[in-house]
């Protein structure tokens, strides 16, 4: 069985955690999240990363996020690797999420 990382808009991630459906889990390292982070986002950074220390989600999905989108991919194989349902990631990173006008917070 293949494993597959299903790619999604920063709009249908937005919607999702608004809507409560998505938990964001950001996989950059701190000084990065210290820098620039996602609003609502769980950090677990990838150099450290260990699927167990993911929040419960309580039934929302997870979705992986990063900088341009290849280290939640990274993420998100592990997980899957691990035995976890985590498949979903955020297409284009932090970079992709601004370019849709979406808001940042700043100091992690």
């Amino acid at each position: 069985m293949t494993n597959q990382v299903q790619d999604l808009t920063p709009q249908e991630v937005s919607n999702g955690i608004a809507e409560g459906r998505y938990l964001l889990v950001d996989v950059r390292e701190p000084n990065e999240v210290a820098a620039e982070a996602y609003p609502d986002g769980v950090v677990v950074p990838l150099s450290s990363f260990d699927p167990k220390s993911i929040p419960d989600p309580q039934g929302r999905q997870v979705v992986f996020a990063c900088r341009s989108g290849k280290r939640s991919v990274t993420a998100s194989l592990a997980a899957q690797a691990a035995g976890l349902p985590y498949d979903k990631h955020l297409a284009g990173g932090i970079l992709g999420w601004k370019a849709a006008g979406l808001p940042t917070r700043t100091g992690g």
